[in-house]
């Protein structure tokens, strides 16, 4: 399996090495491309250097590489995350403006009708983001917003951060062992249908 990656310079930095490390364990071969901005938050938010995440790649292209093999629809792949996705990526993907690779990889992505997935990381949202994200909704992006299930009961950011890894890896229809499954409340009560209180 082939993945393009994409680190925007939103704050949440870790899913996307997150990201990286579980493809590199399930030996999917890898693309990434990391903004400017995303250096600076890795630097900030993380103990890792810029060369470990760049290492857990297969490949890595400079963000202003136009010319990138990814940057061509004739480029084949299984489907693009970009992990964490700031509202100034949403933003160009949902108006067609390619001013740099990870937007031009994902133009490439939507237009040959591949997966893209994007994990937008902004709070609170307004009208234009929310926008923005519809837009690209309509044309078949998943939208994944890193939103904690507290279900599983998560004693640390690790296994918040592994959770959102792993709906990603489902949308890409990779089988995995990050979390465990929901198999139902065993001898829950009968309360009617949910959305009812």
């Amino acid at each position: 399996m082939k993945i393009v990656v994409g680190l925007s310079g939103a704050s949440g930095a870790i899913y996307g090495i997150r990201m990286l490390e579980a493809c590199k364990a399930l030996s999917i071969e890898t693309h990434l491309v990391v903004s400017a901005w995303a250096e600076v938050t890795i630097k900030q938010e993380t103990e890792y250097s810029l060369d470990q995440v760049y290492g857990l790649a297969n490949y890595v292209y400079p963000n202003q590489d136009m010319g990138a093999a990814i940057s061509s629809g004739s480029f084949r792949h299984d489907g693009m995350v970009i992990i964490p996705a700031s509202m100034k990526t949403v933003a160009a993907l949902a108006h067609g403006f390619t001013d740099n690779l990870i937007h031009r990889a994902a133009d490439v992505t939507m237009k040959e009708k591949r997966k893209l997935i994007l994990v937008p990381r902004e709070t609170p949202l307004h009208v234009i983001h929310l926008r923005n994200l519809l837009t690209l909704a309509e044309v078949g992006t998943a939208i994944i917003p890193p939103m904690p299930a507290l279900y599983q009961k998560p004693v640390t950011v690790g296994e918040i951060v592994d959770h959102l890894v792993a709906r990603v890896l489902d949308q890409l229809g990779v089988e995995h062992n990050m979390i465990h499954r929901w198999t139902g409340i065993p001898n829950a009560p009968s309360l009617g249908p949910r959305g009812e209180d």
